[in-house]
């Protein structure tokens, strides 16, 4: 599992406690710190878990809004904790996280979704971000535009050179 996966899981097990506990923000510091020393005690992953967890709270009404307009025959309450909170962090990633590309938030929350909710939570979560990416797209979203435009960096040292022309032995 990389570092990164595991900091999501570590942050979706923290968001599941938060939002079945009634979302009491105040004992979010603890839940995650428990949450580290319960299912990777060794492990650092440069506070990724936390950004995470923090950027969701902090976005939550609009990230549960973009939810429900984009899962209308669900209402927010009757979707699964697993699956809303598994969302939540893969509309956090998509729209508010210039640094994680859109297609690995995707991507990462299937996974999520496929490993910890029920038999349908991936296709759910996948049709859900699928409808949030193609809009972001056609609005030509800037993290959208910039994952499009990006050129690949170039290294001097591998680049080819144009060769010398022959010289001439006479």
């Amino acid at each position: 599992m990389s570092n990164r996966h595991l900091a999501r899981t570590i942050a979706l097990q923290t968001l599941y406690q938060w939002d079945f506990n009634g979302q009491q923000s105040d004992q979010l510091s603890q839940m995650i710190a428990r949450n580290f020393r319960e299912f990777a005690p060794d492990f650092d992953d440069g506070g990724f878990a936390e950004t995470l967890v923090s950027g969701v709270i902090k976005n939550q009404t609009a990230i549960d809004r973009q939810i429900v307009d984009h899962a209308p025959e669900w209402p927010l309450e009757q979707i699964t904790t697993v699956d809303r909170n598994v969302l939540r962090i893969g509309i956090f990633e998509l729209q508010f996280d210039p640094e994680i590309p859109a297609k690995v938030a995707i991507n990462e929350a299937i996974e999520l979704a496929k490993t910890f909710g029920g038999e349908s939570s991936g296709k759910f979560v996948n049709g859900v971000l699928g409808t949030i990416y193609k809009e972001m797209e056609a609005a030509g979203a800037e993290k959208i535009v910039n994952a499009k435009t990006k050129p690949a960096p170039v290294d001097p040292a591998v680049t080819p050179t144009a060769p010398e022309a022959p010289t001439s032995i006479t």
